[in-house]
């Protein structure tokens, strides 16, 4: 079988939430509508527009045709149309089409989940957008789980009934950039939204039976705002109550208007610890919630703050305590090594083999000049992003 034959490939975006890892991701709209948030890079230079509606049936019939050509190849390597290793490794080896090999790990994972991109779909008028969520339910049957990136802003311009209506239409999830609930924060870094807009788009989103997720990105208040940025956002949080918060520590690409502030002195960035105290204020401020917690990205210095509010608080609170605890010097290691990609766990500390290994990378550093160090992880922390 010639994987390639009559083979056009698909539009797809250049981001996705990491939670979506195993969705499909279609492109229902081009780049981001508001593209000026200061700590941004992901769409710079790039034009935002509407796709036609037909153009993405087409995409995603062209995806639908290439599950086909997937399922086929699995009895050929008699795996009975079930995408198991065999299937991924005979495409890896006979195809680089990145939108060919998204279709097969999206099989492979059970194809039941969605991700619309690109930064904010629900900028589409709901009847196209609603038309668009059912051809997808229509032409996958599978799909039990579309969701997508969307503004406060746009959410709030929604009415409930139309939300309601992209829910019958089998829109699951929302993800929502709050970042932060602080104005003035809001405004310098250009967010283009209010505390105010914000609650009442989250609160639309969850009166209209949608599950919301909401991000939020320790120490993007800096040194000026680092409370306030914790205590005000959790309190916006309160009034939304969101199904998931997760978190996303704050790390300035060059190239940014955030990172021009900070090489002006406009803008003190926070080290790890700093922004581990501004977490557990946060969380201290959170209440009146049932709400997950989740600390799932390589940014975030500890990886297992993860939890159920109310129920998990003293829990959370607890870990944070913990690292606290920690001499100084197993705090640096502990830092080094998460930063290095080794650590995700506190536990991780037990291992004295590794423990040895970045206490003699941090005794070199204590050497020579220890302001080094700072300075290669906070270069370490610039590639994850």
């Amino acid at each position: 079988m010639n994987l390639k034959e009559d083979f056009n490939c698909f539009e797809q975006g250049p981001i996705r939430p990491p939670s979506e890892a195993r969705s499909l991701l279609i492109r229902a709209t081009r780049n981001c509508p508001w593209n000026r948030c200061a700590f941004c890079h992901t769409y710079q230079g790039e034009t935002f527009s509407l796709r036609p509606e037909a153009e993405i049936k087409a995409d995603i019939l062209k995806m639908a045709e290439t599950a086909e050509r997937i399922r086929a190849l699995s009895l050929r390597c008699g795996e009975g149309g079930c995408v198991g290793e065999r299937t991924i490794h005979r495409i890896q080896a006979e195809n680089d089409e990145g939108c060919f090999q998204s279709v097969a790990a999206w099989l492979y994972h059970g194809g039941e989940s969605v991700f619309l991109q690109d930064a904010n779909s629900l900028i589409m008028k709901t009847d196209d957008l609603a038309e668009v969520i059912s051809f997808i339910c229509k032409t996958f049957p599978s799909v039990t789980r579309i969701t997508t990136y969307a503004r406060a802003k746009t959410a709030a311009k929604k009415t409930v009934e139309e939300l309601k209506r992209l829910r019958e239409a089998g829109l699951s999830r929302i993800h929502v950039g709050m970042e932060s609930g602080y104005d003035p924060l809001l405004k310098f870094i250009r967010k283009g939204v209010t505390s105010a807009e914000q609650i009442e788009g989250g609160q639309k989103i969850r009166e209209a039976g949608l599950s919301l997720c909401e991000y939020v990105m320790p120490g993007l208040g800096g040194v000026r705002w680092t409370r306030e940025h914790a205590v005000e956002t959790a309190l916006v949080l309160n009034l939304i109550n969101p199904d998931h918060i997760r978190l996303r520590t704050l790390q300035a690409v060059p190239g940014t208007p955030l990172a021009e502030k900070i090489r002006q002195g406009e803008f003190q960035s926070l080290d790890d610890e700093e922004i581990l105290r501004e977490i557990r204020l946060f969380i201290e401020t959170l209440e009146g919630i049932e709400t997950m917690v989740v600390s799932d990205h390589i940014l975030n210095l500890l990886e297992e703050l993860e939890g159920k509010l109310p129920d998990d608080r003293e829990r959370l609170l607890g870990i944070i305590d913990r690292f606290f605890a920690l001499p100084a010097e197993e705090r640096m290691i502990f830092r080094l090594g998460r930063r290095m990609g080794t650590y995700r766990r506190l536990d991780d500390l037990a291992d004295e083999g590794r423990k040895i290994r970045f206490k003699g990378i941090l005794d070199g550093y204590c050497a020579k000049d220890p302001l080094d160090l700072e300075r290669d992880i906070a270069e370490i922390r610039s590639r994850y992003i």
